[in-house]
């Protein structure tokens, strides 16, 4: 059964689980020791989840990392952050990563939050 996305937000996150997916075939180990050390470094501690995912937001849109700016907006989002605090973040990380940043922010991320709203629908 071939999967179809409603929208451009859920089909990069679904091409980044069957990529990750097919690297964890080919590498298990290595596959293995990534997922438990991100799970560890996500984990709520001193900061919550909420703020280490604004973190994550934050220097993927300064790395220009879009499959990341996808998945950490959505983490955002699950996490229970507000547009107005996503916005924020978004507001340091261009005070650190000028336009590029900003051109990630005011385009991608507010497509991901309009587009995995309507999912939630």
């Amino acid at each position: 059964m071939e999967f179809e996305a409603r929208n451009s937000t859920e089909e990069a996150l679904y091409q980044y689980k069957v990529g990750l997916g097919t690297f964890t075939k080919k590498m298990p180990k290595l596959a293995e020791h990534y997922n438990a050390f991100t799970q560890e470094c996500f984990k709520e501690g001193v900061l919550s989840q909420k703020q280490k995912q604004l973190i994550a937001l934050g220097i993927s849109l300064y790395s220009q990392d879009e499959y990341c700016i996808i998945y950490h907006t959505k983490g955002c989002l699950d996490q229970g952050c507000t547009e107005e605090e996503i916005f924020e973040a978004i507001g340091v990380t261009a005070a650190f990563g000028g336009g590029a940043s900003m051109s990630q922010a005011v385009t991608l991320v507010q497509e991901c939050i309009e587009e995995l709203n309507q999912l939630k629908q």
